[in-house]
Parts: C-alpha cells; sequence; structure tokens
C-alpha cells in the first residue's frame, strides 16, 4: 500500500493546514453578513403630522401666478375705494364749478341764518307781547301771505333782477331755461314768473328750441324772467364763469340782468281745494 494512505502521513489537505489563505482579490466573493433586524418606525403624533404636511411648502408654478393676481386686485380694489371716499367728484370738478358750489352754499348758509333769526324774533314777540292771541293771529296771518306766494296764489313785489333772453335763432332749448331757473332759486328766489306764467314748485318746461311751453303754455321770446330777491346775489348767480349768461351766449343768444327795487310777479295760480285734506286744530 502506498504511504500515503497510511494514518500519520502527510495528504495534500495537511499542506495547506500549515499554510495561511491569501486576502481575497477585488471581485472576488464575499461572505454576506447576516442581516439587521428591522429597526420600528417612529410614532408622530398629530401635532407633528400636521406641521410636516405644511412645512416645507409645495408650491407650484400656477399657485404662484394666482397669488400674485389675487394680490394685485386686491390692491387695485384698496385704491378704488380710497379714491372714492376722497371727494374725487369735487377733486374732479372745474374752477367754475367749483365757484358756483360754495357761491350756493354760501346763500344757502345766509338764508338759514334768516330764517333762524326771523323765528327768533317770532319766539320773543309771542313771550313778550301783553295779547298773545292776537300776535298769535297776526302771525298766521303773515305766514299765509308768504304761503300764498310761494304757491303762487297771491301778488308779489319786491327788489329784485329782471332777467330777459333774446333768442332769435331759435336755439335756447327748454333745459336752458330750467337751469336758469334752478340757479335764480339757488340764489334765493322767492317769486318768479315767466312771461305770462307764474312759477311755482311744481313748474315744467317743455318743448323744442323756439317752441318751449311751461307747464303746458306756449311761451316765445324774448323769455322775461321777473325775480324777487336779494338783488345782489341773484345777479352774480347767473354771470359767474360758466353760468347761465355764458351758456346761453354760446348759442348765440343774448342775456341781459337788469336789478331793480321793484319788482312785481303778478301771474297768479288757482288756489286748489283739497278734496280730503281739512285743517285740524290739533
Amino acid at each position: 500500500m502506498n504511504g500515503e494512505n497510511e494514518p500519520g502521513g502527510s495528504g495534500p489537505g495537511d499542506a495547506t493546514r500549515g499554510r495561511e489563505l491569501p486576502p481575497l482579490q477585488d471581485g472576488a466573493a464575499k461572505v454576506p453578513d447576516a442581516p439587521a433586524e428591522p429597526e420600528e418606525p417612529q410614532q408622530l403624533t398629530g401635532r407633528q403630522r400636521l406641521a410636516a404636511g405644511l412645512w416645507p411648502p409645495r408650491v407650484t408654478r400656477a399657485q404662484l401666478i394666482v397669488a400674485l393676481l389675487l394680490f394685485v386686485l386686491g390692491l387695485g380694489l384698496a385704491i378704488q375705494v380710497r379714491s372714492n371716499n376722497d371727494d374725487s367728484a369735487l377733486r374732479g370738478a372745474r374752477q367754475e364749478d367749483l365757484v358756483r358750489i360754495l357761491d350756493e352754499l354760501d346763500n344757502r348758509t345766509q338764508r338759514l341764518e334768516d330764517e333762524k333769526s326771523r323765528l327768533d324774533d317770532q319766539r320773543t314777540e309771542l313771550e313778550t307781547s301783553s295779547d298773545q292771541a292776537e300776535e298769535a293771529r297776526k302771525q298766521t296771518r303773515e305766514k299765509e301771505q308768504q304761503l300764498g306766494v310761494l304757491a303762487g296764489t297771491v301778488a308779489a313785489q319786491g327788489p329784485g333782477i329782471t332777467l330777459t333772453i333774446e333768442d332769435p335763432n331759435g336755439t335756447v332749448s327748454p333745459d336752458m331755461l330750467l337751469d336758469a331757473l334752478q340757479e335764480l332759486r339757488a340764489a334765493g328766489a322767492e317769486a318768479i314768473q315767466v312771461n305770462d306764467v307764474r312759477v311755482v314748485a311744481h313748474t315744467y318746461f317743455s318743448g323744442t328750441g323756439g317752441d318751449v311751453q311751461v307747464d303746458g303754455k306756449a311761451v316765445t321770446a324774448p323769455y322775461s324772467f321777473k325775480v324777487i330777491g336779494k338783488p345782489q346775489d341773484l345777479e352774480p348767480a347767473l354771470n359767474i364763469p360758466g353760468g347761465v349768461v355764458q351758456t346761453l351766449e354760446k348759442e348765440q343768444a343774448t342775456a341781459t340782468v337788469t336789478r331793480a327795487e321793484k319788482i312785481i310777479v303778478d301771474a297768479l295760480r288757482p288756489a286748489k281745494r283739497p278734496d280730503y285734506a281739512r285743517s285740524s286744530s290739533r
């Protein structure tokens, strides 16, 4: 038998036992490590999950564009509201309109002051009169006369002006005459007569240029306004820049204003009896 198979003999396996194995080269097979045990996921609270969903924000380009447009729209609305609250109507008004508005306010303030003074005088007379009943009847009659003048059922006279409008080309429209009437009322006119028609609260103008009606009654040029009031207030109201006189001159018409110490307004309106209303002692 060969010595190879004898006990204690050296064989091929014995040669490798006494030598160290060379190190593994790159690419050589490695023994896989043992798999690590999976870690348990960390439990989050509700507040932490909400914060994680909101931050960091996930904003797209479309959302940024929409946000920018909404910002611009809100800014424009804020500017518009602020400009509307800053009396934009007066800011854009012409100088002539501002002068007219200021003049009307001054006249209205003066008329209110005069009315307050008159009422104070009446109260004083009633309080100091020895016969208060007779004084009350006197004031009632005066009030009746005043209401009759306003209603056009009583003739009136006093200081004022006469406005004469010549219209050779028939270009003066009813609207222009109405504007003149409104200016006179705003300046404190107390009684007005146009040609032979008494002007009252419900007076209206109709028709066309050269064919004008006042309360349905035809009037022809020259148009004559007889006005009772304070002349120093009435005349400037018609002659302000951009006012009635200048407007009529642009239409090739002529407007003449004449002051007088005594103007007579004698065109009357019939007194209408009410159908249902009756005076009451209460």
